[in-house]
């Protein structure tokens, strides 16, 4: 949910002021981000993710927004990696296997609609006009919002007590860190 709360951010604050932003040093770079991540739910968690990208990222609110993206997208493509595995653990109850199961397809739907998000911000470069980029991240909102309701899809599919144990503890670890 923090992931999608700093894309949302990160789109608000790329919407406000589309074209800010220059090359700048690596200490103006890491000042941009950390500014940028204090509004966000786990800013630490923010800056840590994009930190590694601040010369690439420099003083650019998209470039900071597609890095956002993009570490995400990347992040939900060893989550589900990690959860296909638990699909091969011997002696799963039935009821483990289906939520694992449901898991991996509710994060391969991140996957595509992070990977959708993505690409519509590459249209930004193309855009014309503000009505124009307005629709290109009205897109983008959606898709990252659709994302997050299937992490937290995947979590609600392991609630109850008859799923308590170290595959449910496991998943939702991976998943919190993938939302935040």
């Amino acid at each position: 949910m923090a992931a999608a709360k700093l894309l949302f951010l990160a789109a608000l604050f790329l919407s406000l002021s589309y074209l800010t932003g220059a090359a700048g040093n690596a200490a103006a770079s890491n000042s941009f981000i950390k500014s940028s991540c204090k509004s966000t739910t786990f800013p630490d968690v923010c800056v840590a993710s994009l930190s590694g990208y601040a010369q690439a990222i420099k003083n650019n609110q998209l470039q900071l927004v597609k890095t956002a993206l993009s570490v995400s997208l990347n992040k939900a493509g060893s989550t589900k990696g990690f959860v296909s595995k638990m699909l091969k653990f011997k002696g799963l109850k039935p009821r483990e296997y289906a939520a694992i199961k449901d898991c991996v397809e509710e994060t391969s739907d991140s996957i595509d609609r992070l990977s959708r998000s993505v690409n519509e911000l590459k249209s930004l470069d193309h855009s014309h006009g503000k009505a124009d980029f307005q629709w290109h991240m009205s897109n983008v909102e959606t898709w990252v919002s659709a994302a997050i309701t299937d992490e937290n899809t995947c979590t609600d599919g392991f609630a109850g007590r008859a799923l308590n144990g170290k595959i449910k503890a496991s998943i939702r670890s991976h998943i919190a860190n993938l939302a935040q």
